[in-house]
């Protein structure tokens, strides 16, 4: 036999390796020719999932999918977007995340974090991205090229390995494309601001024996300013004014240390004081936060990119029994991040700044010329806004190649079908920021200074024009906002450079066919190898790498792994057309996988589907999964981040600890009776770990599907699913390692901690740790019917539903999970951009007549709680929809545990279109219709909404196709 024999073999190669859907268009209704309805049913062959290539679509494992005509529907133009927007996924990076985004798009399934998502693009492991921590930029996968995604909602190692803890996403790209095709876009929020644009062309034929396409896309995303809307325009919306704003103010804030004093003014009064010019003395005293800076309305709210795609594919039957194919792709992401100017702060009592200053190192001398009071300060936070703000720009290029042969062959009337491949992916990225400091420059700069020959020159020794520093220009810091030259600027700040790599190679073989005939049916197999390495880098500034800036420090990082991988898959049908069993098929699977850098593991699983009749099938599966470590996890280099950290030893909690946790304080070098912490941001080093092992899962899922015979076009799913995770790699706060090591005696975690004379917590390290667990639960419910026509056209309904049952995390390994809730359950519990919906669930309704069409979906978010303390009374009543909710503690006394309630929200989208007698088809849409702003979040970080939600505005757009 060969490759063309029979309808069905063919049928079973296309829809397995090319992994192509019916229409060939933007989801356009135009008339298809034969080739495109044959395509239509093929894909109904093979679902993610599974490598056994079967014709029986249903398969043990619950599978949502969306095709290019839906996806279109939805108006984005980022495939990022659309996944993010499907009910099982969780909170993760998009183009909302400013303050401590990059400019990618991922997706957290189950809420389970990007990285315990696996993502595949034609079947294939894509390329992770240049963050290092193993989790794929959505953004690299060029919008024109998909056809479908397929969503996999249960745990699949044992098919894929690594990764595959929450699911998989299968983005399935365009093939076997006949004719040509161009699409342009263009929208913006009614606000007039956020346009996208987009504009596509593909071009592709195919003959007897070869099929070629050829694609370019463009896609222009402009940003909006926080400002732009209520909501954002400040630190904390719905708060005093003031509240939330920074310290660190464009006219600056200072002290002295005095003798006495621990801060003083210059006339020797105590506290702080802000430099204001139009005052007889040039300074008022510091008034908290009436005085505190609007930083909101600097920043971006929506994020902007620009990407450039370029896509290809092409195959050719050498012989009737051997193809060839090849796909090939490359994408260019240029994005950008603004934040307000960078403030900056010199503390040496705190040491924050440069590690390697001493406590009296870096001051505003006495003897600058800019100093008008003739005395050092020692205490200086100036936000340096003559630079225009920090600006983090991202220029990312992304290729992937993955070529091969696949053939079939006959062993007696046994058929056979096996592929040999090779897939290479790469992500470089060069980043480029404005708007950060030198610190030694700084030191110099903020020195003794004096005029030479008519000219600021920055001096070592005070009056003494030889010890001139070189090309230093005195700065001005004491003189108000505006009075930073661009000379100034120009010696003391510095534009970063810094590059990231990541690189996979992956070579792989199968073979799979039926072996021998069984009560079902036969019994079918697939068997493969994989190899795999993949690599990655980052290489900061010169100047970062040292940690001679005003931004956070970190050192290089480079690393690699390979691993070799085998699998083996079977489809075992029982029993079929008996009574109470129209099937009963049984799937079990294993994978083995030798990783150079940890070990091997073996992860299995089991699966069942059964049908008692011909509508109702039942389904189950049980799953071993896991995750290895990342390249960043591994190898990541030392880097700096000052979190909020309340010291045990300091004076305020000194006295309620026990007499041994006050003797851990003071063997530390604390005084008796704890130090005054002042400042409550603590310098954290953070770096990777060699010696991690990998995280494991197990997953559980059971269901039904539901398509009555009396209902046509009618069908509906229900799968209960539970996940268990071990091992799962932690890094613990700088406040759980301060607690371990005093409250708890801990003596690693009193190794990574660094006191100054005194007590002051001055450095602690952190890096990850297999120490936590987790347990995540619920339902998913899909139901979808699609109307026989009538008079008034052809209607479908999808309707997708995720319930969330359990939420339980153990992040520090001290055997408690879910410490931030009562009961340990996290479901409908908000922390800062980390939600826990109850309920997501979208509904979309298409309707069809004749050249007219129309959607309309609906997208609906639960109500979440959040915490709500650490706010001052005034506050607190502003912010908290339950501002006098007590607890009881441990001991069983009443505490304070104001909690502010986040309200559900719906958002609706309707599109609708005109398919023109040329050809074309013009569609006019509008998201988030009824202009539903986002619901207040009082934790939401950089932010008074979780990035998940909308931003206020509709959106309105226009797209246009057309077809030669």
């Amino acid at each position: 036999m060969t490759l063309k024999t029979t309808k069905l073999r063919d049928a079973i190669t296309f829809a397995l390796v090319v992994g192509a859907t019916a229409a060939a268009g933007t989801g356009v209704a135009f008339a298809q020719d034969a080739d495109e309805q044959e395509a239509t049913t093929l894909d109904r062959i093979e679902v993610t999932g599974s490598r056994i290539k079967r014709t029986d679509i249903e398969t043990s494992q619950p599978v949502f999918s969306l095709n290019r005509e839906e996806i279109a529907a939805q108006g984005l133009t980022s495939v990022g977007d659309v996944i993010q927007n499907i009910s099982a996924n969780g909170s993760t990076l998009n183009s909302t995340y400013n303050n401590g985004g990059n400019g990618e798009t991922r997706v957290s399934l189950r809420n389970l974090g990007s990285n315990r998502t696996l993502v595949l693009v034609n079947g294939r492991r894509w390329v992770g991205g240049t963050g290092l921590g193993g989790a794929v930029d959505l953004n690299t996968i060029p919008t024109a090229a998909v056809e479908r995604i397929e969503v996999l909602k249960d745990g699949a190692s044992a098919i894929y390995g690594s990764d595959a803890i929450a699911g998989v996403v299968n983005v399935i790209l365009r093939q076997n494309f006949e004719g040509a095709e161009a699409n342009a876009y263009y929208g913006q929020y009614d606000k007039g601001d956020g346009a996208r644009q987009a504009y596509d062309f593909t071009v592709g034929s195919t003959g007897d024996r070869w099929s070629a396409m050829l694609g370019v896309g463009y896609v222009k995303e402009d940003p909006v300013m926080a400002g732009d809307r209520e909501i954002s325009a400040v630190p904390v919306f719905g708060s005093t004014p003031g509240f939330g704003g920074s310290s660190t103010t464009p006219d600056g804030r200072f002290c002295i240390l005095g003798d006495v004093q621990f801060c003083q003014q210059p006339n020797g009064e105590y506290g702080l004081f802000n430099i204001n010019p139009g005052t007889p003395n040039g300074y008022t005293t510091y008034r908290g936060s009436i005085d505190n800076y609007n930083f909101a309305p600097d920043n971006y709210l929506l994020t902007p990119q620009e990407r450039v795609s370029l896509f290809a594919n092409g195959s050719i039957d050498i012989t009737d029994d051997i193809r060839f194919r090849a796909t090939t792709q490359f994408n260019q992401r240029r994005s950008e991040q603004l934040l307000a100017a960078m403030p900056v702060t010199i503390i040496p009592l705190f040491n924050i700044g440069a590690p390697a200053f001493g406590p009296d190192d870096t001051v505003i001398s006495a003897d600058s010329i800019y100093n008008p009071f003739g005395q050092d300060i020692q205490w200086v936070q100036r936000r340096v806004t003559e630079t225009g703000g920090r600006s983090y720009n991202q220029d990312v290029d992304t290729f992937a190649f993955n070529g091969g042969f696949e053939g079939s062959f006959d062993v007696g009337d046994r058929f056979f079908t096996w592929d040999l491949g090779y897939f290479y992916g790469e992500n470089e990225q060069n980043d480029t920021t404005f708007g950060l400091f030198q610190y030694s420059k700084l030191k110099n700069a903020l020195g003794p200074s004096m005029i030479v020959d008519g000219t600021p020159t920055c001096v070592t020794t005070a009056g003494d024009a030889s010890t001139a520093i070189d090309g230093c220009v005195p700065l001005n810091f004491l003189g108000g906002a505006g009075t930073i030259t661009p000379e100034m600027l120009n010696y003391v700040s510095f534009v970063a450079q810094d590059s990231y790599g990541y690189e996979q190679r992956n070579y792989y073989g199968s073979i799979g066919g039926e072996l021998f005939d069984l009560p079902g049916g036969p019994l079918a197999f697939s068997f493969g190898v994989e190899t795999r390495k993949e690599s990655g880098y980052d290489q900061p500034d010169a100047l970062i790498n040292a940690g001679d800036t005003t931004g956070n420090a970190r050192t290089a990082t480079a690393g690699q792994y390979s691993v070799d991988e085998a699998y083996l898959e079977f489809a075992i049908p029982v029993l079929a057309d008996v009574p109470g069993a129209e099937l009963l098929e049984f799937s079990v699977a294993s994978r083995y996988s030798d990783y150079s850098n940890f070990g091997d593991t073996v992860n299995s699983k089991f699966g069942f589907k059964w049908k008692p009749i011909s509508d109702l099938l039942v389904r189950g599966n049980w799953a071993e999964g896991f995750r290895a470590p990342s390249i960043g996890e591994l190898f990541q280099g030392v880097s700096d981040s000052f979190p909020t950290l309340l010291d045990p030893c300091n004076s305020v909690n000194f006295p309620g600890l026990t007499p041994e946790q006050q003797a851990r304080c003071t063997s530390a070098g604390v005084v008796p009776g704890g130090y005054n912490q002042s400042n409550s941001q603590i310098r954290i080093s953070t770096g990777g770990n060699p010696n991690l092992k990998p995280e494991m899962s197990e997953s559980k899922t059971l269901g039904f599907v539901w398509s009555p015979s009396f209902i046509q076009g009618f069908d509906v799913s229900l799968d209960w699913w539970n996940i268990e995770l071990q091992d799962t790699i932690s890094g613990l706060s700088g406040q759980a390692i301060a607690n371990r090591c005093i409250r708890e005696g801990d003596a690693q975690a009193c190794g990574l901690i660094t006191r100054a004379p005194g007590g002051t917590i001055i450095d602690l390290l952190s890096s990850g740790l297999n120490i936590g667990s987790g347990e995540v639960e619920g339902y998913d419910m899909t139901m979808g019917y699609r109307m026989p026509e009538t008079a008034y056209g052809n209607f479908n309904f999808i309707w997708d539903t995720s319930y969330l049952a359990k939420v339980e995390y153990d992040v520090d390994g001290d055997g408690t999970r879910g410490e931030v809730s009562e009961g340990g359950n996290l479901v409908g519990e908000y922390s800062d951009r980390n939600n826990n919906w109850r309920i997501r669930s979208n509904l979309a309704v298409r309707w069809e007549m004749g050249d007219w069409g129309a959607a309309w979906n609906s997208r609906f978010f639960s109500r979440q709680d959040e915490d709500c303390t650490g706010f001052d009374p005034v506050n607190t009543a502003l912010l908290c929809s339950n501002p006098d909710r007590d607890v009881n503690n441990e001991a069983g006394r009443p505490v304070d545990a104001p909690e502010n309630r986040i309200p559900s929200v719906t958002y609706h989208d309707a599109s609708v279109y005109w398919n023109a007698p040329w050809n074309a088809r013009v569609t006019l849409g509008v998201n988030n219709l009824f202009d539903k702003d986002p619901p207040r979040s009082a934790s939401t970080f950089a932010n008074s909404f979780d990035p998940q939600y909308e931003l206020p505005g509709r959106f309105l757009y226009m797209k246009y196709t057309q077809r030669f």
